[in-house]
């Protein structure tokens, strides 16, 4: 009975905790502007939906952006699809998305809001999948630690509530793991299908998700070595092949079966749907023009491909057999990926325009966009982890095997999320596609639950003496409390400081930096794009000119998935550094982007040019920038965290 009340109880908790983080990600849905990701997803997600065609935006899979097109269909707004971009161009994703929201009569902001809800019901749904997945490893109420952790993070938060891929992925992925272990755990048919299926969804999320399967035969081989090397040294000489054959073959057939499972009845059938009403014609033209540079160019007539020019040359082929059609785009999109990774992203990172960030990157990122108290959290958890691992090595004295081999027993599921983590910060430290902590989300969730479970073992450690209770026993046992107490006390206070910070950096998530980084209003000096300035703050510029009467024209350099003239009218002049000031032609404000004055005023890195008349010289002259990193010329306001405004 009281095993039922908890339980009940930390499910109410949960509910309060997703609450929480419902109401945050609607209030910043309400007030943001498109973001850049969103002005190409948006319309490619509704071609989807409405037109089952997929020749928009073949680089992501579909589901995010179908599922966020749903209710956008009772909107029934207008489609562009007789558009010159629709019908002609390749791949036309931001000029159909401009049309599509600002050009055809439609409200965009409704467009917009509407798109936003099933991404934030998917983040509410990863919170929910956090806490059963912890509580599988470390019962009802520690499972809310990362739960908790994950609804509070800013960036979450953030990117919660676009309608982008990144939370998907890590939903996917989190899911597929899920029911991967479950399987391993309990073996039968039923479970094989839900990994399976999982499998497959996690695909259809973000083209991260392929990197599930490199893990997933890593984790089969190591159960493969565990159970082999578990009962080696006990089998008859004759009988330890066939073991090993057969326990070989047991794992192999059932990573087989999942992925042939998720590829086959989610996969392909959702492809399936979305390209039913492609024209084969064009979607065989488009995947040609789309891969006309992938690995090194077409191969000659008469020749063989060489390479991972084989590939494309593959998918060329796949686009003209009406079965392979569905997988011909699939795989599109997988090429696609390969071929923007090895191209890099012009990002400001660190002081300087950079074509990569350098395997630094995405720790620099972590370190400054985590809060503090989840910095504490992790990293805690890290050295104590490190430390405990420490300890045993040197008391195992020759038993290291021995107790790696229990360890895989007792824990293998904090071994499969350990693995997936070093995978994927592997992979992406190595890669040059720079593209913002967002790229990280994915290993967000094991993160947490990893660090919650060496949290429970830390402050759940209490002496309780056995045998004849003794004055010195006691006492211990009372000490061992206290410490406990304060433990926990510790963990509270970082809680509570957590909600503060992100209450406080509401609804400005995306531009969250911990105090290290400047906070919400700072961050800019280090990185920006989609870790700042995404264009999120086009609706707060069209609130503050509305609020400024005596602006009758304001000149608009502005990054992001907005539409200046949509959202101010007459008032707005479409500007650039190349057009000179505007005070020469009568405006006397101008709205930049912070994104583009840091692309225009930082210092070059390696490889890295811009013409001089993109420099945004005349505003640097007019204002003096201050010596430090990341300075640009001070702003007489801002609207929200990412365009600034001068009065000229």
């Amino acid at each position: 009975m009281l095993k039922k009340i908890s339980t009940r109880l930390a499910l109410m908790t949960l509910g309060i905790v997703c609450i929480i983080a419902f109401s945050f990600m609607l209030w910043a849905a309400n007030t943001d502007s498109a973001i850049m990701d969103e002005l190409a997803h948006i319309p490619a997600g509704y071609g989807y939906v409405h037109n089952l065609d997929y020749r928009l935006n073949p680089e992501h899979p579909p589901l995010m952006k179908a599922l966020a097109m749903l209710p956008v269909l009772f909107l029934n707004p207008t489609f562009p699809t007789g558009s010159d971009a629709w019908q002609n161009q390749v791949n036309a994703q931001w000029a159909v998305g401009t049309e599509f929201l600002y050009q055809s009569g439609n409200d965009a902001n409704a467009i917009i809001r509407t798109a936003r809800i099933f991404p934030i019901l998917v983040t509410i749904l990863l919170i929910i999948l956090i806490y059963f997945f912890a509580r599988r490893l470390m019962g009802d109420w520690w499972a809310l630690l990362p739960a908790t952790l994950f609804a509070l993070s800013p960036n979450v938060l953030a990117h919660g509530h676009y309608v982008t891929t990144d939370v998907g992925a890590a939903f996917g992925i989190a899911l597929a793991t899920f029911f991967f272990l479950k399987f391993i755990d309990t073996p039968s048919t039923r479970h094989l299908w839900y990994a399976g299926l999982a499998f497959g969804i996690a695909q259809l999320m973000k083209f991260s998700a392929p990197l599930l399967v490199p893990l997933f035969i890593f984790l089969a081989a190591v159960l493969w070595i565990r159970d082999v090397a578990g009962h080696w040294n006990g089998s008859e000489h004759r009988a330890r092949l066939k073991k090993f054959i057969a326990a070989g073959w047991y794992y192999c057939r059932n990573v087989i079966f999942i992925f042939t499972i998720g590829y086959v009845f989610i996969v392909y059938p959702v492809y399936f749907i979305f390209t039913a009403h492609y024209p084969a014609a064009k979607q065989a033209s488009d995947t040609v023009s789309i891969l006309n540079s992938f690995g090194g160019g077409p191969t000659p007539a008469g020749q063989s491909c060489h390479g991972s020019r084989c590939l494309a040359d593959l998918d060329i082929w796949m686009t003209h057999n009406p079965v392979l059609r569905p997988y011909a785009q699939y795989m599109l999109g997988v090429l696609m990926v390969l071929q923007r990774v090895s191209g890099g992203n012009t990002i400001y990172f660190l002081g300087h325009v950079v074509g990569s960030g350098g395997w630094i990157y995405f720790p620099v990122l972590y370190l400054l966009k985590e809060p503090i108290p989840t910095l504490i959290i992790v990293f805690l958890a890290l050295a104590l982890a490190l430390w405990g691992i420490a300890k045993k090595t040197i008391a195992a004295r020759g038993r290291v095997k021995k107790i790696f081999l229990d360890y895989l027993g007792v824990n293998f599921a904090e071994f499969a999320m350990l693995s997936f983590i070093a995978l994927y910060w592997g992979y992406s430290m190595h890669s040059t596609l720079n593209i913002g902590i967002r790229h990280l989300m994915p290993t967000i969730p094991f993160i947490y639950i990893l660090a919650a479970g060496v949290w429970k073992r830390w402050i759940a450690k209490i002496y309780l003496p056995t045998g004849v209770f003794t004055p010195a026993s006691l006492a211990a046992a009372a000490r061992s409390f206290f410490v406990s107490a304060i433990k926990y006390i510790f963990l509270v206070i970082l809680i509570a400081w957590l909600f503060i910070e992100t209450a406080f950096a509401a609804p400005y998530f995306l531009s969250y930096f911990n105090e290290f980084g400047g906070g919400v209003a700072g961050g800019y000096h280090y990185v920006t794009d989609s870790n700042y300035d995404w264009g999120q703050d086009l609706l707060r510029l069209q609130s503050w000119v509305a609020a400024h009467p005596k602006v009758d024209k304001i000149a608009v350099d502005y990054f992001g998935g907005g539409n200046p003239s949509y959202a101010l009218g007459a008032k707005e002049v479409d500007w650039s550094s190349s057009k000179g000031n505007p005070a020469d032609h009568g405006i006397h404000w101008l709205a930049v982007s912070v994104n583009t004055l840091e692309l225009a005023t930082q210092p070059l890195g390696q490889g890295q040019t811009r013409n001089a008349s993109d420099t945004y010289a005349w505003l640097t002259a007019l204002r003096p920038v201050k010596s430090g990193m990341g300075n640009v010329p001070e702003p007489d306001f801002k609207a929200g965290t990412s365009i600034f405004i001068y009065h000229l």
